[in-house]
């Protein structure tokens, strides 16, 4: 039987301080979203990747992976999109029987309109907080941290 390795404590600051960092990230960023532009950070989320996607479409499927989430929950989401008029449900190319999520110009346009306020905020709330070698440890911790748990090599 394996005995549990117990956080050390400078290993349970930095990660609760990572916890409640994120969790505050996002409710902040939320907020600035919903305030200044009427989109919440998930639906801005979907709509930033959909307008990377070729030809701004994506499979449900590919959609839930890209932002780490359930299929139903991309399907209720889009839901919310489609009933905005910022995207619309076509169906897939390569299989006729399922679905992809494509963005509309309406979609383009409020991505557009909501993305400088939101940069502002994402600098404000962390990278103007941070020296040059934070953002890159951070930025090189997170990416192998998000590569293990996506199976990447």
């Amino acid at each position: 039987m394996n005995e549990t390795r117990w956080l050390e404590p400078q290993e349970q600051i930095a990660w609760r301080a990572y916890l409640d960092a994120t969790r505050l990230l996002i409710r902040t960023l939320d907020a600035q979203l919903t305030k200044d532009s009427g989109i919440s950070f998930t639906d801005f989320e979907l709509l930033v990747v959909l307008s990377e996607a070729p030809e701004c479409r994506l499979r449900m499927s590919q959609l839930a992976d890209a932002v780490t989430t359930t299929r139903s929950g991309v399907t209720r989401a889009i839901s919310r999109l489609v009933e905005a008029g910022w995207a619309r449900r076509v169906k897939a190319v390569d299989d006729k029987r399922g679905m992809s999520a494509e963005l509309t110009d309406a979609g383009l346009d409020k991505l557009a309109s909501a993305s400088p306020g939101h940069v502002d905020a994402v600098r404000a709330n962390m990278f103007d907080l941070l020296s040059p070698g934070e953002v890159d440890a951070v930025g090189h911790g997170y990416r192998r941290m998000r590569d293990h748990m996506a199976g990447r090599p």
